[in-house]
């Protein structure tokens, strides 16, 4: 394929998803400017890889080039424990409640409230509230994007509603 189109047909399928690739990249590395840097090395690389994409939801795979470039970012340019690392055994109590009080807190909370309850989520957690809140990504997609399994996915959006639920009502001195 010549490089002209090849460039054509990328911007057409990949372009209209930058926004999910940046608020993504926001979401994980927490700052504007490195969300900027990593949503442009995701794009050279899926540019680069491009001819090797075999069709299927193009959202979701640029989101997991983001992704991983937004670990791969962070590894290389953050301390290493400045990220929770999730152990399922640690982290396997029940989540209660219903969908109701996370409706509740998020319609009741201020914006700037809300964005720092959810940047104060470990990672694992904050990626999936995103992916699937923000992105309206479905649990398979979320899956795939994350390589962990549907079962994972649902635990961790569970426990991050939880937790986003608590710090809410920490924050706003209110129970949910």
């Amino acid at each position: 394929m010549p490089e002209t189109a090849r460039r054509e047909r990328f911007e057409q399928t990949v372009l209209p998803h930058l926004d999910a690739a940046y608020s993504l990249a926001r979401w994980l590395t927490r700052n504007d400017q490195d969300a900027q840097d990593v949503t442009q090395e995701a794009c050279l690389r899926a540019f680069r890889f491009f001819d090797g994409y075999q069709g299927g939801n193009m959202r979701a795979w640029l989101l997991t080039i983001v992704r991983n470039t937004c670990y791969t970012w962070l590894h290389q340019n953050r301390a290493p424990d400045s990220a929770e690392v999730f152990d399922e055994e640690v982290h396997s109590e029940e989540s209660s409640g219903s969908a109701d009080p996370e409706i509740q807190a998020l319609a009741s909370a201020d914006k700037e409230t809300l964005r720092r309850a959810l940047e104060e989520l470990p990672d694992v957690f904050r990626e999936a509230l995103v992916l699937r809140e923000l992105e309206g990504m479905s649990y398979r997609e979320i899956a795939d994007v994350t390589s962990v399994s549907l079962g994972t996915v649902m635990s961790r959006l569970a426990r991050g509603r939880t937790r986003l639920r608590e710090s809410l009502s920490v924050s706003l001195g209110k129970e949910f």
